[in-house]
């Protein structure tokens, strides 16, 4: 996999409750990733950004919710959801410092 595409197949990291408990519980870590992209390339791509050994990846595809506005019915995009599990003793630090 080339570089460009390693850095267009994880979006962004995925903040939210059950992450953080995942996170705590399992050590594992939710990112928005391409709709496109394979298990084995959200593996490559975590853990050659971050420096870390991947145990495994699970995804889901999330549908983009409806919302009713006054003009009529609009729609979300949907979009895939990883969950990346890193060995034990090592975690991800999403904190960038300079």
């Amino acid at each position: 996999m080339n570089q460009e595409r390693i850095y267009t197949v994880l979006r962004e990291p995925h903040i939210s409750e059950k992450a953080a408990l995942l996170g705590d519980a399992s050590n594992q870590y939710a990112f928005k990733v391409d709709v496109t992209a394979t298990k084995a390339e959200i593996k490559q791509a975590v853990e050659q950004i971050f420096n870390v050994s991947v145990v495994g990846v699970t995804t889901a595809n999330v549908k983009g919710k409806r919302k009713r506005t006054v003009r009529g019915v609009s729609r979300k995009k949907n979009w895939k959801k990883a969950y990346v599990r890193v060995a034990d003793g090592q975690d991800i630090d999403f904190m960038v410092t300079d």
